[in-house]
């Protein structure tokens, strides 16, 4: 009788273990995690606590919309095409306040898509962001506060062989950037 006790508890000891195993590593909102990138050449990117984003405030499956480093490799492409756009000595520092990825998640259809996020029309990318661009001496040259959206991300360029799961948030960072960092711009307003 000890020993069917004690293998029960063995067995179920496991088995916690082994849910709590499943978890991922990557939690965009353990308090623990990084909130900004490495200070490193002319572009700096940090976040705001992800938690506070609407991606997990409402999302339909927070244990999903929390999974990964998606927070990270956005600020990392943002800073990779960022530094490939600015002028010689221009320093831009940017400031991820809000994050909407692409997509939803519809538990109506049952458990068998709880992880799956269905790209609707109605579920576009939203970005928001604060911004400062200075030139090499540290004046400011624009600043500002800007909401990105792409209402129809479904109808754009996207290739179909494009599988990144940040593409279209990506493409959002990219827009914006072209349109902030346009070669034409001699001084801020313009």
């Amino acid at each position: 009788m000890k020993s069917t006790t004690f293998a029960g508890l063995a067995l179920a000891g496991l088995l916690v273990a082994g849910i709590a195993d499943a978890r991922p590593a990557n939690n965009v909102a353990d308090p623990q995690a990084p909130r900004a990138l490495p200070a490193e050449g002319p572009v700096q990117v940090q976040w705001n606590d992800p938690a506070g984003f609407t991606e997990l405030r409402y999302s339909r499956n927070r244990w999903e919309a929390q999974r990964g480093d998606w927070v990270t490799k956005l600020a990392e492409h943002l800073r990779k095409r960022a530094s490939g756009q600015l002028p010689e000595g221009q320093q831009l520092a940017v400031t991820l306040t809000d994050i909407k990825r692409a997509g939803d998640y519809e538990p109506w259809h049952g458990p068998n898509f709880d992880d799956v996020r269905f790209m609707r029309d109605i579920y576009p990318p939203r970005i928001s962001l604060q911004f400062t661009l200075t030139d090499a001496q540290g004046q400011v040259l624009d600043q500002g506060e800007r909401k990105l959206v792409d209402s129809g991300y479904l109808y754009g360029s996207t290739r179909l062989s494009d599988t990144d799961p940040l593409r279209y948030e990506k493409r959002l960072l990219d827009d914006w950037l072209r349109r902030e960092l346009h070669e034409d711009r001699a001084t801020a307003g313009l």
